[in-house]
């Protein structure tokens, strides 16, 4: 079963006194100050990670030479395998794959403007 997504808009003040009553709030509350806290918690360890495979690279003595292994752990957000090949491709795809997107854009809207 998929779940339905949950909107990201900001509540406004109002709705959120109109629409919950005070345990609620409270709950809310406590629960969002937690979640910061993991959230920097968890960003505190990517840091981390970055200093330990920068330190790697320094032993090594050249940037980009150490294939890192994929995590042992799965990380909420990224699948490991597109990970392990997106690592490989990242910064080359991400310009390729921009500039070509953004040619037929405009050559489908010129075709559209001819047909009209």
């Amino acid at each position: 079963m998929a779940k339905n997504p949950i909107s990201t808009a900001p509540l406004s003040f109002v709705e959120i006194v109109m629409r919950a009553d005070a345990e609620t709030i409270k709950a809310a509350y406590d629960a969002r100050v937690k979640v910061d806290g993991l959230l920097a918690e968890r960003e505190a360890a990517y840091r981390k990670i970055a200093e330990l495979e920068q330190q790697v690279e320094t032993v090594i003595g050249e940037q980009g030479v150490f294939v890192f292994p994929e995590p042992p752990l799965p990380v909420a957000g990224f699948n490991a395998k597109p990970a392990a090949s997106a690592s490989s491709n990242k910064k080359p795809a991400a310009p390729k794959a921009a500039a070509p997107s953004a040619e037929p854009a405009a050559e489908d809207d010129v075709k559209k403007d001819e047909n009209e």
